[in-house]
Formats: structure tokens, C-alpha cells, sequence
């Protein structure tokens, strides 16, 4: 007798990470929430979902969720689960997740986790609910869900969810993880936190004049981590800090550019290039199905 085949019947859908390339706050609502505006680039590197239809109704992780995560908490499981309540699904699933960004980076890792079982089971349940419907559902789990479900580069308004696609120039990427996990409610509490910076325009973006980040400030004097990450890459380029999280990064316009300072860092620092692209990877495999 031959041996199960252990892996039938799954399939792979990629988790594109995201990077901010600017990151202002300019207000609070009456709700507590804070009103940003950033601009999202998604990258061609990420996580990889692999996605297996039950029959059974029931929802599963495959394989360990981060430390210190229970299942029923994990983001990629209540995707699933809240999905399937709103679509009406008898099907489950098992939901296996390769994980290659780094949690609290400000990289979008649980985020693009979450949409991407979100349009992924949404196709292979055939549950039928168009993007702005899963992008409303996103919205629930996370600010920054709904820009994964797009598949877009976008200009954000709003918590973030107020999305207007971009075109980015082609860029490449050198990205760094200094290892931090800074709890993002702590540093919205931070009183040196910028919190009324004026309201942008794309045009404002467009003309080079929008780089920072509110955060920067904050996480750099918090952790020397993320203070030494900055003075390494200040030595190629202009460092900037992705999202609430400690995740550092330069922009080039090639990928020679990118991999030439890369190999000008230290070897301790933990980085790597990652190319911009235009549009979710996770679109292309959709198309497939």
C-alpha cells in the first residue's frame, strides 16, 4: 500500500507584507480611534497560506500559532470563522500558515494572513462576496485587512480603511526587523506622540515632501534597537520606519542599488531586499482559480 499523500487537497495562496511609506496622525475621532494618513506599498515577499476545505464544518489551524497566541485568537482562524458565519458556509477548513515576517514590525504579517483566507476560502467555499464586501469584513479583524483584500498600492485615510489606489515608481527595497515588539496602544499613549499634523494631499506625496513617520521619533528614543537600526541604514540612504511597529527600511530605485547597500550593513543587523510591486501577488493566484 502506498503512503497518504499528505498534501491533498491544499492549496497556496501568498501574504504579501506591506510597507508605509509615510505615516502621519492627524486627529482623534470621538470613538478614541486616530485618524492617519499613510500610503501602503505592498511587497513580493511575505507569509504563505496554505488553505484545505473540510467538510466537516470545522475551522483548524495546521501547525503552531505565534507564541503566546491561542487558535481560537489567532487572526488567520477568526478570518475564517467570521467569514464563514456571514456567508453562511457549511464547509470548515484547515489553515496552515508559513510565516516569514516578523510579528510587530509594522510589516502587516497578521493582517495580510487574515485577507488572504479571507479571499482565499471566500473562492474555495464559492461563499460569492465581492471586494468591498470582504474588505468590509476585513475592517473588523484590522485597520490595515482591507488593503490586503484590494490587492492595491493605496493612499489611506481614515483608521487607514479609506483606501485611493496609487501608482508607486518601481522600487526595490532594503528592509530591516531590529526584533522589537513595541505594543502599538503603548505608543499611541506616548506624550511626545505627534497627534495633529496637518491633512495631506497626494499631491503633497507625489512631490517627495511626505517621508516621515510619527512614530519614528517615539520608537527611536524608546529602543536602542531601533536607534541602532536607523544609524546603520542613515549610512546608505534616507531610513524610514514602517507602520507602529520597528520594522526600518531604505527605498532604491533598483534592485543592483538595493543589493549593493545591503552588503554595506552590518552583519549582526538583520535585513534583506524586498521589491516593490504594483499590485498583490495574491490577486494573480486568485485569478488561477
Amino acid at each position: 500500500m502506498s503512503a497518504p499523500d499528505l498534501n491533498a487537497g491544499w492549496s497556496q495562496w501568498p501574504a504579501p507584507a506591506k510597507l508605509n511609506l509615510f505615516l502621519n496622525i492627524t486627529g482623534r475621532r470621538p470613538d478614541g480611534y486616530h485618524q492617519l494618513q499613510t500610503v501602503f506599498a505592498l511587497l513580493g515577499w511575505g507569509d504563505q497560506i496554505r488553505l484545505r476545505v473540510r467538510e466537516d464544518g470545522q475551522v483548524r489551524r495546521d501547525g503552531p500559532s505565534l507564541a503566546g497566541v491561542a487558535e481560537a485568537d489567532d487572526l488567520a482562524v477568526r478570518a475564517a470563522l467570521l467569514l464563514k458565519r456571514v456567508a453562511n458556509v457549511a464547509q470548515g477548513a484547515d489553515i496552515g500558515v508559513e510565516k516569514h515576517i516578523p510579528a510587530g514590525g509594522g510589516f502587516g504579517g497578521g493582517s495580510s494572513d487574515a485577507a488572504t483566507v479571507l479571499v482565499g476560502l471566500n473562492r474555495l467555499w464559492n461563499a460569492g462576496l465581492d471586494v468591498d464586501a470582504l474588505a468590509a469584513l476585513g475592517l473588523q479583524l484590522g485597520a490595515d485587512v482591507p488593503v490586503f483584500v484590494r490587492g492595491h498600492n493605496a493612499w489611506a485615510d481614515g483608521v487607514g480603511e479609506q483606501l485611493t489606489p496609487i501608482a508607486l515608481a518601481p522600487a526595490w527595497y532594503v528592509v530591516t526587523d531590529p526584533g522589537v515588539h513595541a505594543p502599538t496602544a503603548g505608543l499611541f499613549a506616548d506624550p511626545h506622540l505627534t497627534r495633529d499634523a496637518p491633512v495631506a494631499k497626494i499631491a503633497d506625496f507625489a512631490s517627495g515632501s511626505l517621508l516621515g513617520n510619527a512614530f519614528e521619533p517615539v520608537l527611536r528614543r524608546r529602543e536602542p534597537a531601533v536607534e541602532a537600526a536607523f544609524a546603520a541604514l542613515s549610512r546608505i540612504g534616507r531610513a524610514r520606519l514602517t507602520g507602529s511597529g520597528s520594522g526600518c527600511f531604505v527605498a532604491f530605485a533598483t534592485r543592483a542599488a538595493a543589493e549593493q547597500g545591503l552588503a554595506q550593513l552590518p552583519e549582526e543587523l538583520r535585513a534583506w531586499v524586498a521589491a516593490g510591486v504594483e499590485r498583490s501577488p495574491l490577486l494573480d493566484v486568485l485569478e488561477r482559480y
